[in-house]
């Protein structure tokens, strides 16, 4: 059975003071709305988020007409995600658990996401096999992780180096590589983009966010986020059929 890493040392007070920064707000800003843009129409369509954290995203999609369930192994995390549900006035279902066993029978979920969770994780492909089992065939994974080659990375590196916690066994990614990861837990990749190519100031981050997804569509090279959508192939059985 695959592992995770450690927990860690990122918490809910943390996700706060980081968006109550100009660059935390520009940079969550434009993450969010490409997974969003990534996993498409979501009316009526049952969501998991995986590693959901403090529930910004299951409120998104929430309030776009699905029907989410988030599960995180933090159990503060869990419990800021269900007071930011109820500030926003939308439903959604919570779990303490992992990505390397999901709770879920298979084919569950229309959508899957899961947003920096496999650059903590030890088995990366362990973890994309268990979220394309609960993925129904025809069913979205979409994925945001953290760029391997761009500035971003070499400071979180750094700070890993100097023993900060959250940075020191982080594995981060490059397109092709999760490309790889998908293709081979039975998923047909149907876009890659590229996010965040501006270094990690906050006046940067003001002057070149309204280039920036002209940039992510056009390459990955420098992005400090990566974010793929892809499908679950339909069952052999079903395609014979």
């Amino acid at each position: 059975m695959s592992t995770a890493v450690a927990p860690t040392a990122i918490g809910p007070a943390a996700y706060e003071s980081w968006r109550a920064r100009s660059l935390g707000a520009v940079t969550e800003a434009i993450e969010q709305r490409l997974i969003l843009e990534l996993m498409g129409d979501l009316e009526e369509a049952r969501v998991l988020d995986v590693g959901c954290g403090d529930g910004v995203l299951i409120c998104a999609a929430a309030s776009r007409g699905a029907r989410v369930t988030g599960i995180d192994p933090d159990p503060a995390m869990l419990d800021a995600a269900r007071a930011r549900t109820e500030r926003s006035g939308v439903e959604a279902d919570f779990l303490d658990g992992r990505i390397e066993r999901l709770p879920f029978a298979d084919a569950s979920f229309d959508v899957v996401a899961a947003i920096t969770v496999l650059c903590f994780v030890d088995d990366a492909s362990a973890a994309l096999r268990e979220m394309t089992r609960v993925l129904r065939p025809g069913g979205r994974l979409v994925l945001g992780e953290l760029g391997r080659w761009s500035l971003w990375a070499a400071v979180r590196r750094l700070r890993g180096w100097l023993g900060a916690a959250s940075w020191k066994t982080v594995r981060f990614h490059t397109a092709d590589e999760l490309c790889a990861l998908a293709e081979a837990a039975g998923l047909r990749v149907a876009a890659i983009r590229g996010a965040v190519f501006y270094p990690p100031f906050g006046l940067c981050a003001r002057i070149l966010a309204a280039v920036d997804p002209w940039l992510g569509r056009h390459t990955t090279v420098g992005a400090a986020f990566i974010a793929l959508a892809a499908a679950k192939r339909p069952d052999p059985a079903e395609r014979a059929a």
